[in-house]
């Protein structure tokens, strides 16, 4: 199954990050499962950069569901983009999209991802709506 990223999305940071040896499995690439930490780091990095922090004790981000279609392989060494985009504000969810692409190749795309995250009062286990700063950071 592959899910596209839709056209309608706002870019909202942008996430430069070296391929590490131990990124590679046995065939000489990068792992898939990497691709999932380099997406969560972008996600992780833009959250940070707009000043927020993750607090067990407050309310945050989760993410209910991920994805990621594969198109060219990364190597070690290298350094990668991952864009990370925005859409879709709901009552309690956003959407997540990036695409990753090799610095040494700007534009052609390596994979691209995305992911449903749900804002969470973490003691509380549940599902609360999204703070206006970040509604207004997520939407158009």
């Amino acid at each position: 199954m592959r899910i596209e990223i839709p056209e309608d999305k706002k870019l909202v940071f942008e996430s430069r990050q070296s391929v590490r040896w131990g990124d590679m499995d046995a065939m000489g690439h990068v792992n898939n499962a990497m691709y999932f930490r380099y997406l969560e780091t972008a996600r992780i990095d833009w959250f940070t950069a707009v000043g927020f922090r993750p607090d067990p004790q407050g309310q945050g981000p989760v993410i209910v569901n991920a994805f990621c279609n594969f198109y060219r392989q990364l190597e070690y060494p290298g350094d990668i983009l991952v864009s990370l985009y925005v859409s879709d504000a709901a009552r309690t969810t956003f959407e997540t999209w990036a695409t990753i692409e090799k610095l040494s190749e700007p534009g052609v795309m390596c994979a691209a991802g995305g992911a449903t995250t749900i804002w969470v009062d973490f003691p509380r286990q549940k599902a609360v709506e999204l703070p206006d700063w970040i509604r207004k950071l997520v939407s158009e």
